[in-house]
């Protein structure tokens, strides 16, 4: 894995050769990866999908994280990286079903791993349940979800505490129900402004499609009574 070829870049985002995966995150040189996200409306409420990473992952292991992530290679597009969302977690997704957040920029540095991430973020309105994911295990450990206001306010500063359900693989492949309490420190420290970013986008994108469902309401009742 650390031999991948990646595409690299300056901060401006202008493409300048390509290295290694390896040296790429010891030099901290800017890179391209893909980020979705999948949310859910369930009877009224909006929930946000998270990842557990392996405990077999070099960097941060059994801490939760974006639904699906991944690096996008030398030779790929960002329409390629959506491969990661099947390999990750085993749903199928078509590039046309993903609502694009844009580019987020972020650092994150950890010893001597400096990961400059130019990420291509992405949301997937999901109707999956918890039964469809199939997990890549050495990649995924398991998927929970936290109802997004909670997630909204964990990291808007709010509260300090939410709670989050779904299920885990253990070491012998069964899976084992999740319903606990988790803080900032139990997710991959991404910077608090990378998360604000995140979550302020993602309410954007619920409050209009919040706004269009009760347009289109309106429009059927109105057209039901002229009927």
């Amino acid at each position: 894995m650390e031999d991948e070829w990646l595409a690299i870049f300056d901060e401006d985002g202008t493409r300048t050769g390509v290295a290694t995966r390896e040296e790429i995150h010891r030099l901290g040189i800017w890179h391209e990866t893909i980020h979705c996200w999948f949310i859910t409306h369930e009877a009224g409420v909006d929930y946000i999908y998270l990842q557990l990473r392996s405990d077999d992952k070099k960097d941060y292991p059994n801490l939760l994280d974006i639904t699906v992530a991944g690096h996008i290679m030398a030779h790929e597009t960002v329409e390629d990286g959506i491969r990661e969302i099947q390999e990750e977690v085993g749903i199928e997704v078509t590039f046309d079903e993903l609502v694009p957040l844009g580019i987020i920029k972020y650092t994150n540095t950890k010893e001597e791993f400096i990961d400059n991430e130019l990420a291509h973020s992405f949301i997937y309105a999901s109707s999956k349940t918890f039964d469809e994911y199939t997990l890549q295990r050495e990649e995924v450990s398991g998927i929970v979800r936290a109802t997004f206001q909670d997630f909204y306010d964990l990291w808007l500063g709010i509260n300090e505490e939410i709670r989050v359900e779904g299920f885990i693989i253990d070491e012998n492949g069964e899976r084992l129900p999740v319903d606990k309490n988790v803080t900032k420190d139990s997710f991959v420290p991404h910077e608090d402004a990378y998360y604000e970013s995140v979550v302020r986008k993602i309410e954007v994108y619920i409050r209009s499609a919040l706004k269009k469902k009760n347009s289109s309401s309106q429009s059927n009742l109105a057209k039901s009574h002229q009927a």
